[in-house]
C-alpha cells in the first residue's frame, strides 16, 4: 500500500535541497515517464493510473521496482502538473561525471543559464541536433528541477551533463571554443568545422568575463528588426542549426 511517507517524500523532491539530500528526482506525464523507463537511469518508484497501464502495458509489467496503481488526484497531489492522468516516476540522480569531448563532436556549454524552462528547451534542442554532451556552470539551473525535465520532453535521458567551473574547464580543453555575442563574426559566414564547444551565456548578462577570455571565436546572430535580444534557447537553436548545416553539406559532398 502506498504510504503517506512515500507521498511526502515524492513531494519533497520538488525542492532542490531535498533532491540533493536524497539524490533523487521525479518526472511526471506519459512522455517523460516512458522515456525514463526506457533509459539507463536507475528508477526506484512508479505511480501510474489505469489509463497509463492500458496504454503502456509492457512498460508497467517490465518495471521491477516499487510500483502502485493510483488515481489522478494522487498524482496531482504530489507532482507539479495541474492535470496528470498518466504516471509519475522517481529516479536516482547520476554522479556528476567529467565530460571528455572528442575532436569531432559538439558540446554545448551554458554559462549561468538560470531559467529552468530555457534549460529544458536547450536540452531538447541539443537532442534534436544530435549533441549529447552539456557543460553547465555551477550557477546554472538544476537539470533535475521538474520544470527543466518537463520542458526537455524526455530528451534529458539521452544527454550527459557535467556541472563544473566553466572557466577552469575551458582553460584546459584543446578544442575550438565558440561563443554567442552581440558583436562578432556573423554566424552565416562562420566555418564551424567538425567539432568544438558552443558557449551560451546568462539570459540577462551574457557570457561572464572569466569565460569570455577563453573564447577565441566570437559569433553573432545578425539582427534585422528591432528586438533588443534573443531568448537563449532560441539563440542556441540557431547556433546548432548552423553547425549542423555544415555537417550536412560535408556529408552530402
Amino acid at each position: 500500500m502506498l504510504s503517506k511517507n512515500t507521498l511526502k517524500f515524492i513531494k519533497s523532491l520538488q525542492q532542490k535541497k531535498f533532491r540533493k539530500q536524497e539524490q533523487a528526482f521525479f518526472v511526471e506525464g506519459s512522455k517523460n515517464v516512458t522515456e525514463l523507463l526506457s533509459s539507463d537511469f536507475e528508477i526506484s518508484l512508479l505511480l501510474f493510473t489505469p489509463k497509463f497501464a492500458e496504454e503502456n502495458p509492457s512498460a508497467v509489467l517490465s518495471f521491477k521496482g516499487e510500483k502502485y496503481e493510483v488515481n489522478q488526484k494522487t498524482l496531482e497531489s504530489v507532482g507539479t502538473f495541474q492535470s496528470n492522468d498518466s504516471a509519475l516516476a522517481v529516479g536516482k540522480i547520476k554522479v556528476n561525471q567529467d565530460i571528455e569531448p572528442k575532436s569531432n563532436e559538439w558540446v554545448i556549454a551554458l554559462d549561468d543559464v538560470r531559467d529552468p524552462g530555457n534549460l529544458g528547451t536547450i536540452i531538447r534542442i541539443a537532442d534534436w541536433y544530435g549533441i549529447n554532451k552539456l557543460l553547465l556552470s555551477q550557477e546554472s539551473a538544476d537539470i533535475y528541477n521538474p520544470k527543466v525535465l518537463h520542458a526537455s520532453m524526455g530528451s534529458f535521458t539521452r544527454l550527459s551533463f557535467y556541472y563544473t567551473d566553466l572557466a577552469s574547464y575551458l582553460a584546459e580543453i584543446d578544442l575550438p571554443v565558440f561563443g554567442a555575442f552581440l558583436q562578432g563574426e556573423v554566424i552565416y559566414n562562420t566555418d564551424f568545422g567538425t567539432g568544438g564547444i558552443i558557449v551560451m551565456g546568462n539570459e540577462s548578462n551574457g557570457i561572464s568575463q572569466e569565460v569570455e577570455k577563453l573564447i577565441l571565436h566570437r559569433i553573432s546572430i545578425p539582427r534585422f528588426g528591432h528586438a533588443e535580444s534573443l531568448n537563449v534557447a532560441i539563440a542556441t537553436s540557431i547556433f546548432c542549426d548552423n553547425v549542423r548545416r555544415g555537417t550536412y553539406l560535408r556529408q552530402k559532398n
